[in-house]
């Protein structure tokens, strides 16, 4: 989600602070620790770091700013809502703040705010409601499946994330929202244009304003002919009891977190098994796939965390983490991926075992009242995209040296620009 990062520096710029993106890069290397990755894995001083000190404070000039990495402390911030506020007006005040330019959703907002937009969603995602969905994801998979074939030259070379790690969660987005699918060609473009950090902040911002205008379009349609998505659901259940802009901030919210977390689950999750093809093979020859997929995809989930920090939080009143004081206003910002990996739930939680028993509930989704309330769409496409990668091409190779592959260096949501492979 670089664009939000590109977003809130942005906009404190227009607020006369100076700052901008580029702040990142001059911040203390410290304070970007939980943001860098070597190769598919945390950085060891982030470990050692959890390690040492679950609850430690980062190194950010002018702020109070604390990291909490260990399991414990950051299931006990992410489950309290009454002591730790997402709202961004605290980073950003409400003067002058184009509502348009709002971050929006879920991830920014406090109740009763996030409790009414999170009672008109949870519906939709319920398992019966997502069912309706099986066959259509089935479908784009086999559909991008065919399309990476045909994108390939012909020693069967083809760019992964660019032909199907992007256009399939782009694709069940459209089917989710209820895209017209004439018009999914153009939406797929400017859904992953949002995303694109080389080019800009400048491109980023202008696919960030097409698509919020154009789901503007699609919500003003849906209004006058409600359809069998998402929106139509909510127009036809709801009415004039949630307004244009709200619909527009859900829409945009399910673009943003189901977009770019999904296509980066498909392209370090079909790494993993390019580099150690024991696991290709066991999904691949697996009698009951279904069976298989599903303690692989959790365990990828776990062992990638590609969310590597939760959005931020802000201490409303005076708190105690892992024996650590707070004081209110501070900013708490969890690593995930660190969590996610703390030796505290089990042994070798650095490697990837899909045979791993149960324990703890990863925080790939997050925890609490904020916790994915697309979790389980997230999951069906990838139980439904593995399988079916392996089984149509299984002689699928790295096109390149692991060494060459274009790691993203300082993010939120981990990724691999391109991910070069030989089908044949």
């Amino acid at each position: 989600m670089m664009w939000l990062t590109r977003r809130y520096f942005s906009r404190l710029r227009r607020k006369g602070t100076g700052l901008d993106l580029s702040t990142l890069s001059k911040l203390p290397e410290d304070a970007l620790l939980p943001l860098r990755r070597d190769g598919l894995d945390p950085l060891p001083e982030l470990g050692e770091l959890r390690d040492r000190e679950p609850v430690s404070r980062l190194p950010v000039p002018g702020m109070t700013v604390w990291l909490v990495s260990g399991y414990d402390a950051a299931r006990q911030v992410l489950g309290d809502a009454r002591a730790f506020s997402n709202d961004f007006a605290h980073l950003i005040g409400r003067n002058g703040v184009d509502e348009h330019h709002e971050p929006g959703g879920l991830g920014f907002c406090d109740p009763p705010d996030h409790t009414h937009l999170r009672r008109l969603l949870t519906p939709e995602f319920t398992m019966r409601r997502l069912s309706r969905l099986t066959p259509r994801i089935h479908a784009i998979v086999e559909e991008r499946l065919a399309a990476l074939s045909d994108a390939a030259a012909p020693d069967g070379t083809v760019d992964f994330i660019e032909h199907f790690a992007m256009p399939v969660p782009a694709l069940v987005i459209c089917e989710l929202l209820g895209v017209p699918y004439e018009e999914r060609d153009a939406f797929q473009r400017f859904s992953v244009a949002r995303f694109d950090v080389l080019g800009g902040v400048g491109a980023s911002f202008g696919a960030i304003t097409e698509s919020r205008n154009y789901l503007r379009g699609v919500i003003e349609q849906q209004r006058r002919d409600p359809g069998d998505g998402l929106l139509g659901m909510l127009v036809r259940e709801h009415g004039d009891k949630v307004t244009d802009e709200e619909l527009t901030g859900l829409a945009d919210g399910v673009l943003t977190g189901g977009l770019e977390t999904t296509a980066s689950m498909l392209g370090l999750g079909t790494l993993i098994m390019l580099q150690d093809r024991a696991h290709l093979t066991a999904l691949r020859d697996a009698p009951d796939p279904a069976a298989v997929a599903t303690p692989f995809v959790d365990e990828l989930l776990r062992h990638l965390t590609v969310v590597q920090t939760a959005f931020p939080r802000f201490a409303r009143e005076d708190v105690e983490i892992g024996g650590v004081p707070m004081s209110e206003g501070d900013i708490v910002i969890v690593s995930l991926s660190a969590a996610d990996r703390d030796p505290r739930l089990g042994p070798a939680m650095d490697t990837f075992d899909p045979s791993r028993p149960p324990s703890s509930p990863h925080l790939a989704f997050g925890y609490g009242i904020h916790r994915c309330v697309g979790a389980e769409l997230g999951r069906m496409e990838l139980r439904e995209a593995f399988p079916q990668l392996v089984r149509r091409f299984p002689e699928m190779r790295l096109a390149v040296e692991p060494r060459d592959l274009a790691f993203r260096k300082v993010s939120i949501v981990y990724g691999v620009d391109t991910l070069p492979v030989r089908l044949h």
